[in-house]
């Protein structure tokens, strides 16, 4: 008889021929949808910690293992014994797994097969992108368990509007990735056969850009979402003057001038 494969979260760095390294990072738990327990929620938020740093990395992928699941929520077994003190805990962890993603200084891209439900929702939409499979399932099913969706549930309005984050958190339903993309949920939806192109297509493209540009810009993306506008704009400022404290807007602008036309 075999032994059960032990939830885990893999990491694996990928380094394109021309453009530095894009990072495919793993939940690997598929016989039970890819819930987070506590121990996948430290090791995913060590996972993107250990990346943080990393000069050469341009983009990261992250998806869940097998086709049932992207994540489909965080452990009710676990969390069904929890207590006031050991649920904050708990929570305090997985948003800090959230943080961790959205502190990653490149961009992040969340490959969505199956269900994406609960916890799943939350660390997706802590990405910057999500490319969904026809297959997936989206919903925030907290109150149908007596719970609140809590902490990174928190950017559902800035994705989707105040009216349709409200549907989902109080109704507790789930909607087909269609509909999440037409509400603004997720930003691309292909055939479950074609998913990983479509994100390769996407991570490629963004490793192909200038490395301090996208950069920049991911810092100032996230500025976007928490400052004024006017705030917002004068970072705008700061960030294109700095841009020009190496020479990559020079380099890829000769290179663009330069180009050979059909």
């Amino acid at each position: 008889m075999s032994t059960p494969t032990q939830p885990q979260v893999h990491s694996a760095l990928e380094t394109l021929a021309t453009s530095g390294r894009i990072a495919r990072i793993t939940i690997d738990h598929p016989a039970r949808l890819n819930v987070l327990n506590s121990d996948l929620i430290l090791q995913l938020t060590d996972a993107m910690s250990a990346l943080e740093s990393d000069q050469e990395l341009r983009c990261i992928v992250l998806s869940g293992k097998g086709t049932r699941a992207f994540i489909g929520g965080a452990d009710i077994r676990e969390m069904v014994d929890l207590d006031t003190s050991t649920a904050s805990r708990f929570i305090t962890h997985l948003h800090n797994a959230c943080a961790a993603i959205r502190r990653i200084p490149v961009p992040v891209i969340a490959r969505i097969q199956g269900y994406c439900l609960g916890a799943g929702l939350e660390v997706a939409a802590s990405c910057d992108l999500r490319v969904a499979s026809d297959d997936a399932t989206f919903g925030m099913p907290e109150v149908k368990l007596g719970l609140p969706s809590v902490i990174e549930a928190a950017l559902l309005p800035r994705l989707i509007g105040a009216g349709k984050a409200r549907q989902l958190v109080f109704t507790g339903e789930t909607i087909p990735a269609t509909e999440a993309e037409r509400i603004g949920l997720v930003e691309r939806v292909v055939a479950a056969s074609t998913l990983d192109s479509a994100v390769d297509q996407w991570a490629s493209a963004i490793a192909a850009m200038g490395p301090r540009a996208i950069r920049l810009q991911k810092a100032l993306a996230c500025r976007w979402d928490t400052e004024p506008l006017d705030d917002a704009i004068r970072a705008g400022i700061g960030s294109f003057e700095s841009a020009y404290e190496t020479d990559e807007p020079r380099r890829l602008m000769h290179a663009f001038l330069n180009r050979k036309r059909p």
